[in-house]
């Protein structure tokens, strides 16, 4: 029988990650309910961080071995440009590395250099191993048709050299393109959606959707002023903040949440929480924040959207926990959507705020008379190639949905990004709503 330590280091990092998982799902069944909410948003944090960088650990093996390695019997071997190159890719691996400990340590109202640089090697270490793999079972496959079997002869060499130049090559290009990508400002996506019931005097009834900012190690106080500046030049009548606004606490990122009392939309602002905001163990310090700004979280609950026009036409607004909650046992939180449409008869138009579009196939299922579910989380995936993942994941994508006869889904694709400070395939948005009444 094989010992631990006669196990390959890839396996032996398969083994810590699972050991690691292991005790992330003991933690959450187990100790939730014992632990204080700070000792719990660390164990989270780490659990988090270790995990990931256990997995990592096997994809950096394979990117030291493929552009370090390869090279290393090479006449260039001895050379100083090598060395640098070496140097570069250990400097590279270890800030990728090294990102997802940075919202342990490095979060402020505004985003640190070194979580920026981290996060950007993270995406194009993804990027490196996507272009890796692919080339190389492209490889694979034209060896087996040709049927030249194990040989190797200067045409191989070659080709194992080619494999790694093109891939840094195409990884360089496209993460360059991603941060210019999600440097931009986000689009504003105006959309017109039919609302069954919506009363004729709500007609045109403007509803600014936003998802995803992610205040953080990467999004701070100046994105966020930016967003507020463009959604107040849009003049909505109510404004939604569909989940994951923040990844870290709120006192330690509360200036860079102060341009959200500027929003004045004179129906409301009304928010609802994503996975991420369990994530950090704060939620109800978010609440208060939040409402201190004049935002409304609806805590699996609604409230009557009342016509200016006539105080007889409404429309029912609700709004439920992000099913993370219930995942992490977070007390007192997660999806209850009796809870959250009490009062809501299908006699008039239900509007559903739900960050997640599982949760929208949910609700659905439970109350087909919901109008309109706004949901997030997806980020259109964000950068390729994890569009695919997301695109399997989710039963709602990204865009508007039509849900039987007179339902509708719109999953926002994120208005800024998570950690990574790049888009690619996708981009980052501002969504008017223009309700209409049939």
């Amino acid at each position: 029988m094989i010992s631990f330590k006669q196990l390959p280091i890839e396996a032996k990092a398969a083994v810590a990650a699972g050991v690691v998982f292991f005790s992330m799902m003991l933690s959450r069944s187990y100790l939730a309910e014992k632990l204080d909410f700070r000792t719990r948003r660390w164990l989270i944090r780490l659990q988090m961080a270790l995990f990931a960088n256990t997995l990592m650990l096997v994809g950096s093996l394979h990117v030291w071995r493929s552009t370090v390695t390869t090279f290393t019997r090479s006449s260039a071997a001895s050379s100083f440009c090598f060395m640098l190159w070496k140097i570069a890719v250990f400097m590279f691996l270890a800030l990728a590395h090294s990102s997802f400990f940075t919202l342990l340590f490095l979060v402020a109202e505004e985003p640190y250099f070194f979580s920026l640089a981290a996060y950007t090697c993270l995406g194009a270490y993804v990027l490196l191993i996507f272009f890796l793999f692919t080339l190389g079972s492209v490889e694979q496959a034209y060896k087996f048709l040709a049927g030249r079997g194990a040989k190797a002869g200067t045409g191989t060499k070659n080709r194992t050299a080619l494999k790694p130049v093109l891939s840094v090559l195409l990884t360089i290009v496209l993460t360059v393109v991603g941060l210019l990508n999600a440097s931009q400002p986000p689009t504003v996506n105006s959309v017109e959606i039919p609302v069954h019931k919506l009363p004729p005097a709500m007609n045109n009834l403007k509803v600014v959707l936003l998802s995803d900012i992610h205040l953080g190690p990467t999004v701070g106080k100046t994105k966020l002023a930016m967003i507020v500046r463009m959604v107040k030049a849009l003049k909505p009548d109510i404004t939604v903040i569909v989940g994951d606004l923040t990844d870290a606490e709120a006192k330690i990122i509360r200036p860079a949440v102060e341009p959200l009392g500027e929003l004045d939309s004179p129906l409301g602002t009304y928010f609802v929480t994503g996975n991420h905001e369990y994530y950090t163990s704060d939620v109800s310090n978010w609440f208060e924040l939040l409402k201190s700004f004049n935002i409304q979280p609806l805590h699996n609950e609604n409230v009557k959207i009342v016509s200016p026009k006539s105080a007889s036409d409404w429309f029912c607004l609700a709004g439920v926990d992000d099913i993370e909650a219930d995942v992490l046992r977070y007390s007192g939180h997660g999806m209850d959507l009796k809870k959250a449409l009490r009062g809501c008869s299908s006699e008039h138009a239900i509007v559903l705020l739900a960050h997640q579009p599982i949760a929208a196939k949910w609700a659905l299922q439970e109350r087909p008379d919901i109008n309109l579910i706004l949901s997030g989380h997806t980020h259109g995936g964000q950068i390729f190639p994890l569009n695919a993942g997301a695109y399997l994941l989710n039963p709602f994508f990204v865009g508007l949905y039509k849900v039987g006869q007179s339902t509708f889904v719109y999953v926002s694709p994120g208005t800024m990004y998570y950690g990574i400070p790049m888009r690619l395939g996708s981009r980052a948005e501002i969504t008017e709503i223009i309700l209409r009444s049939p």
